[in-house]
């Protein structure tokens, strides 16, 4: 049994949780009383009660994430169900399974209004990192540690503690709590620096544009010993890793000469900064090991002005090109339809300019409104409307209706399916032009296929081939 257990609900199980980690590393004496429980996001409910009652914490805390928001809702409600007394009544003393103290953090939860369900379960809410201000919550609360013990490593206001920023000097490695099943099996996510310089209004790292590093010879020497262990695959949480072109440099160079087939490194990197002492780096990587996260959000400039984003289209698709065409990465490149002022029209040329320049995969999101960020500006001018739900995907604007939307989302679900998982590459020069209108025709297909279907998951490989090459025939007029 554990005095403090922290949890979370991971989307994958490949996906670990750093932030656990992270806690647990930091939480000094406190360290070997407390716990890490994950879990997976389709994981049956019971297997994620059940655990968190064998060890009768003292103190649970969960961290929350958009994605895992209303399962651990969930997951809180049913413990609250085993830990009601007789008469149904949540205490700390009256069931077989006392009330530990609940306490709540991460991005999503930052930010919930007072009275959203979640924030009501919640005991103490941890706003902003918690290394250092989480344990001195768990000293308060476990050893009688006066309350003004926090105000070193924040403020306290009501149940919201809210972190100072951290001297990452201060840190303790985390890197060691990732156990053999992690290192084995798992994605093993890593950070070498924290924050992002620009001001995209959705999202939450637009509210302080401050970067922080982690000291990089101790950094590059817990890598060393994660590789050491027998580590292959590791994704950079880092939002613009390639902003000090010197400290990106010697990280790749760390990973150039390690990184082996079929381990891998993931980076996201910012599309308009690709030096050329970069490019000869990201040339080198063998074939698998390389793989690039590029957000390009837009190709419309006002619209990218107008929600705070830099924006250099022609910079953008030269270096996307040049990935393409002069490194074997695999490169993941995002666009966002629903901004304020996009349109159909504007989307659809976003999407076509994007892929004449082919990177690996292109990922099509809805516009989301993250509680706390500054997008909700644009509401009243823009005519938003949001799913008050999480994932708070925007459901219609002034310039781009509700039907619009909903035909963007099923093609984004049938390009995942036919192009970016690369099961249908022989019959992609008959499905999607390289040049031209290839958003418009592959709107089509996508709109036939849901028809055909009546849906966009769960079809069978083989029927869905079987209709891709029905669709060739009908558009060559063979049928």
């Amino acid at each position: 049994m554990a005095d403090i257990v922290l949890a979370t609900i991971n989307a994958k199980w490949i996906h670990p949780s750093l932030a656990l980690r992270l806690l647990h590393a930091n939480l000094g004496p406190l360290a070997d009383r407390s716990r890490i429980l994950e879990f997976a996001l389709r994981q049956p409910l019971a297997e994620k009660v059940e655990p968190i009652l064998e060890e009768r914490p003292r103190l649970l805390a969960l961290s929350v994430y958009i994605w895992n928001h209303e399962a651990t809702l969930a997951l809180l409600e049913a413990l609250e169900r085993q830990w009601a007394g007789a008469d149904g009544v949540s205490g700390r003393a009256g069931g077989s399974h006392p009330r530990p103290v609940i306490v709540l953090g991460g991005p999503e939860v930052a930010y919930l209004p007072e009275d959203a369900p979640l924030v009501g379960k919640a005991d103490w809410i941890v706003r902003g990192e918690g290394e250092q201000i989480f344990r001195a919550l768990s000293e308060h609360l476990l050893l009688g540690e006066p309350l003004e013990h926090l105000e070193t490593y924040g403020t306290v206001s009501g149940k919201w503690v809210t972190a100072k920023p951290l001297n990452l000097t201060e840190i303790t490695s985390p890197y060691h709590l990732y156990t053999e099943e992690d290192i084995e099996k798992k994605l093993i996510y890593v950070e070498a620096s924290r924050g992002c310089p620009f001001g995209c209004e959705f999202c939450l790292s637009s509210l302080d544009r401050r970067v922080r590093e982690f000291p990089l010879d101790h950094f590059l020497q817990d890598m060393e010993q994660l590789m050491a262990r027998g580590a292959r695959s590791f994704k950079f949480l880092d939002r613009t890793f390639n902003l000090d072109y010197t400290r990106a440099e010697q990280i790749l160079r760390f990973f150039l000469e390690r990184i082996k087939p079929p381990g891998y490194v993931h980076f996201e990197m910012v599309p308009s900064r690709f030096p050329d002492r970069l490019r000869v780096l990201l040339q080198e990587f063998p074939a698998g090991t390389l793989r690039l996260e590029v957000g390009i959000q837009t190709f419309t400039p006002e619209v990218a002005r107008r929600i705070g984003r830099p924006s250099n289209p022609e910079k953008e698709q030269e270096a996307l090109r040049f990935l393409r065409e002069k490194t074997h990465a695999i490169v993941h490149a995002d666009l966002i339809a629903g901004l304020p002022g996009e349109t159909l029209e504007s989307f659809a040329k976003s999407f076509n300019e994007l892929w004449a320049v082919r990177p690996t995969e292109i990922q099509l999101g809805i516009l989301k409104k993250l509680p706390g960020t500054p997008i909700a500006r644009h509401d009243g001018p823009f005519a938003m409307q949001y799913d008050q739900r999480p994932p708070y995907e925007v459901q219609e604007t002034g310039s781009f209706s509700r039907t619009e939307l909903e035909d963007v989302k099923n093609f984004a679900r049938f390009w995942e399916l036919i192009i970016n998982r690369g099961h249908f590459d022989d019959l992609l020069p008959r499905l999607v032009p390289e040049r031209g209108d290839a958003f418009g025709i592959f709107m089509d297909l996508s709109r036939y296929l849901k028809q055909r279907f009546g849906k966009n998951w769960g079809i069978d490989r083989s029927s869905l081939r079987q209709a891709l090459e029905n669709w060739i025939q009908l558009k060559a007029g063979l049928v």
